[in-house]
């Protein structure tokens, strides 16, 4: 049986890239047969390793944890957790960066994009991230993680420790996590920039769909998304060398829930304006339920901490178990 686990960062707003590439996913994979247990955390300590507002820190976690909601993670069947309220996490990542190279550090191209030329002066935390993350999974021994392409890396790290620690000190005790890719659009592309990555930190809003856009507002940003001069594609082939267009369709397509192909019948040789309009229309019939939900629950934050409380006492049986059972493997006196 499968344990997934998965996480975010408390920053800025999500988006519908977040919605279409995880969040979307997880509800399904609370459903699965063979999914024993599902825990989704919010995790703060990855947000703080760069600059950050501490004022907003606390509010951004309860956001963060009602859009879980509010997009159809169901506390009662799956733990919502934060991730600094689990001590754990960060003991166990200190255990294991006494197994880590740091060679293998320096190769991540997370690190690499974020610390930029200054990248001696990066701090710590955002150097050691991937050993934190490797702690954040393996605390709990999931067996599956939701990660888009950007993770696909540092899950690789996580696998290469949990074997370390195997072969160290107790075969087979972690599990060689198993990535889960699912999805039309497991990467949500800009709509100013068809290379580039939705981000929540891009600094033109009209890249993003924000979950908390009302309709006008989504309509505004898909009819200003940046095409190219040419008919929508018909065929995966003249899908080839054209990004924005790549990326408009994945979108309709996941959204929709339909295969691409059907997608390239329906739109193949039109104008990109009724895309566009299709798109805003199917958007908005999705989004809006998740919007006011999370409006609602946002006006109640005796109930999200709620939420959060319950989920963290989930979460802290299971972590407390296995760093106990993981110092005891060390040799370590309790």
């Amino acid at each position: 049986m499968k344990r997934i686990l998965s996480c975010m960062q408390p920053t800025n707003n999500l988006h519908l890239g977040n919605y279409l590439g995880a969040l979307k996913n997880w509800v399904h994979l609370q459903d699965e047969p063979d999914v024993e247990e599902c825990l989704y955390g919010v995790v703060d300590l990855h947000a703080i390793t760069q600059p950050y507002d501490k004022d907003v820190l606390a509010r951004s976690t309860r956001e963060i944890a009602a859009a879980y909601i509010a997009g159809g993670i169901d506390p009662k069947r799956s733990a919502i957790f934060v991730q600094s309220a689990i001590p754990e996490h960060s003991q166990l990542m200190w255990l294991f960066a006494t197994m880590t190279q740091m060679g293998k550090l320096e190769r991540m191209t997370q690190f690499k994009d974020k610390a930029g030329k200054n990248s001696e002066r990066a701090g710590l935390g955002l150097f050691s991230y991937p050993v934190l993350m490797a702690a954040d999974i393996l605390v709990y021994k999931a067996t599956h993680v939701p990660v888009g392409d950007d993770q696909k890396q540092h899950l690789e790290l996580a696998r290469e420790i949990a074997g370390t620690f195997n072969a160290r000190y107790g075969e087979g005790f972690f599990p060689l996590i198993e990535p889960v890719i699912t999805g039309a659009a497991t990467r949500v592309m800009s709509l100013k920039d068809g290379s580039q990555k939705m981000s929540k930190s891009a600094e033109s809003d009209n890249s993003r769909i924000n979950l908390t856009d009302d309709a006008d507002v989504i309509v505004k940003k898909f009819r200003k998304a940046k095409t190219d001069s040419h008919p929508v594609p018909a065929t995966l082939e003249e899908m080839e060398g054209r990004p924005e267009a790549r990326n408009l369709l994945t979108i309709y397509a996941s959204l929709a829930d339909k295969d691409m192909q059907d997608v390239l019948n329906e739109f193949g040789g039109k104008q990109f304006s009724e895309l566009k309009q299709g798109l805003a229309d199917i958007a908005v019939a999705r989004l809006a339920p998740i919007t006011a939900r999370m409006s609602r629950l946002l006006d109640d934050v005796a109930e999200i901490d709620r939420v959060l409380e319950q989920g963290n006492e989930k979460a802290r049986v299971i972590a407390a178990s296995v760093l106990a059972e993981t110092k005891h493997l060390m040799g370590f006196w309790k």
